[in-house]
């Protein structure tokens, strides 16, 4: 079992460092159609995830509490809203292609503010990852190694083009390709750390589970709709992110049922 964790934990970070890595084999920057097609199938994944992962267990776990077992799903997830909100409102960020900062404001470099945009974004992804072992760890019949490895699958996929998002702008905008890459692969080490300490911590709220896996849902779709489907509908011919948004979501579907 420790393997099969430990593996989960790190297949997310594996598909950031991947997708940054395109920056030694790419000689020229993203462009904005591609750009588009990456985020909305990063959208399309997380949100599947998020429904079939997430809230659909969350609310199977609650069976017991009859027609009242959405209240665990809708509260945890107003919480992980909230919580995102709070996360965005406070730390100093640059999402793509933006012109002004968010956040509080800083005299942080363009760079470093594009970094953190991207990590706190996934911070709500390791969070899910490590509630979903957490829930397989305790013996959870909602909770299984396959569902578990699928949610972790997903996400390693929809890194890999975030990764190369993060890391070919940044050596465009003047860093060397090294340090693109390095700064592209630290975004995503918030993954692991964020999934380990949740596992940690969750074991001693079991009670709570089906509040913990909509909290990662809440906080994955705030993300989606407030940074990502933006960017993927930008701009002119913006159908190619509602396309690639439903590839995303209809592969993690298929991930969760042949995994799970």
């Amino acid at each position: 079992m420790k393997k099969e964790i430990l593996t989960g934990l790190l297949i997310p970070f594996l598909g950031t460092a991947s997708g940054s890595g395109c920056v030694f084999f790419m000689k020229h920057s993203l462009s904005k159609q591609l750009q588009r097609a990456l985020t909305g199938f990063a959208a399309g994944v997380m949100t599947a995830a998020s429904i079939w992962g997430l809230i659909i267990p969350a609310m199977d776990m609650s069976d017991s509490m009859g027609k009242l077992a959405f209240l665990p799903a809708v509260a945890g997830f107003w919480l992980g809203i909230l919580f995102l909100l709070l996360l965005d409102s406070v730390i100093p960020h640059l999402h793509m292609n933006a012109e002004k900062a968010e956040g509080v404001p800083s005299r942080l470099a363009k760079t470093t503010m594009m970094v953190l945009a991207v990590t706190l974004h996934n911070i709500p992804e390791g969070m899910a990852v490590g509630i979903v072992y957490a829930g397989f760890m305790s013996g959870s019949s909602d909770m299984t190694a396959g569902g578990a490895f699928a949610l972790a699958l997903g996400i390693a996929i929809q890194n890999f083009p975030e990764g190369a998002i993060i890391s070919m702008p940044l050596h465009a905008e003047g860093k060397s390709k090294s340090k693109a890459f390095a700064d592209g692969v630290l975004s995503g080490i918030v993954e692991p750390i964020g999934a380990a300490l949740t596992i940690l911590f969750a074991g001693l709220f079991l009670p709570a589970m089906p509040y913990l896996l909509s909290f990662a849902a809440g906080a994955m779709i705030y993300v989606v709709v407030e940074e990502l489907i933006p960017e993927m509908s930008e701009g002119v011919h913006s159908n190619i992110g509602v396309i690639m948004f439903s590839v995303g979501f209809t592969l993690m579907m298929i991930l969760d049922v042949a995994l799970g």
